[in-house]
């Protein structure tokens, strides 16, 4: 019961970090340089940083719409940017640097599947945490650690990354600042379904031909 205790505590205390922490990057994507706060926050959160971008990006894609695929682009760019970073860390500061975030953000378990994820489908494995859920940081500093092949790691981060980034864009310059909700509560799970539909018609394609 003890321990219960004190992990609830730990939890919260997590919660009001990162709270504060988000707190502070909104207030920082206020002033006139927010769209290279939204890079910053788009190429740390590739390695190390524990809140996704997407927040970032919806705030001032609807604060300004009309610059919602200027940011996204933005994100895109930053983002990519942070997975080479995080790839760099990987690859030669595994032991030192890569491992200790796994295990701060309790990730260190991850490690075999997404070794295994690599053996079978090498950067490919790339793209499902560029457009999905998935921890993308996690995915770039093993890429590193790895050695897969660093000019399909970016092709594959750019083209999901981009993906999903433009696709948040598009939603808010179509429908305004009402769609936030239904992209805060439901974007994950439709992303996932239509990568899953996307694995899907290239399986089709591949088994048609």
């Amino acid at each position: 019961m003890v321990e219960t205790g004190i992990e609830t505590e730990e939890t919260l205390k997590k919660k009001g970090m990162l709270r504060r922490l988000y707190d502070k990057c909104m207030e920082w994507l206020q002033t006139p340089y927010g769209i290279w706060v939204l890079f910053a926050i788009a190429f740390v959160e590739s390695s190390f940083f524990p809140i996704p971008p997407d927040v970032f990006l919806i705030a001032l894609c609807i604060a300004v719409p009309k610059k919602a695929f200027k940011y996204a682009a933005v994100c895109a760019v930053g983002s990519v940017l942070g997975g080479a970073f995080g790839y760099g860390l990987g690859m030669w500061f595994m032991e030192s640097v890569g491992r200790p975030i796994m295990e701060l953000y309790g990730l260190s378990g991850k490690y075999a599947i997404v070794q295994g994820l690599y053996q079978e489908y090498d950067a490919w494995a790339v793209g499902a945490a560029g457009f999905t859920p998935l921890p993308y940081k996690l995915f770039t500093i093993t890429a590193g650690a790895f050695h897969i092949n660093f000019p399909t790691f970016m092709l594959v981060s750019l083209a999901s990354r981009s993906a999903r980034f433009f696709l948040v864009a598009a939603f808010i310059w179509k429908f305004g600042p009402p769609v936030k909700v239904y992209i805060e509560k439901y974007f994950n799970i439709l992303s996932i379904l239509f990568l899953v539909l996307l694995i899907g018609g290239f399986v089709l394609i591949k088994y048609l031909l």
